[in-house]
């Protein structure tokens, strides 16, 4: 559950930087009441803390166990 939450805010601040990037016009600033509102700003940091999160994701194996067949 955590992962999902996680990477559904990593694909919000990947779209607020891709609209910043292309256009100059930052989502979450805009919806939020600029940069240095309280609101954007938390919006911010469970998007960082979400990337430091999913750098966990690079080194799990999520490879199935191997089942014992019984003969």
């Amino acid at each position: 559950m955590l992962d999902r939450i996680a990477m559904i805010l990593l694909i919000i601040g990947g779209l607020n930087w891709g609209s910043i990037g292309i256009f100059q016009f930052d989502l979450v600033a805009w919806i939020c009441g600029g940069q240095t509102g309280i609101v954007s700003r938390i919006i911010y940091t469970l998007v960082a803390l979400s990337a430091i999160w999913c750098i966990s994701l690079l080194f799990r194996d999520t490879r199935e166990p191997e089942r014992l067949q019984s003969v």
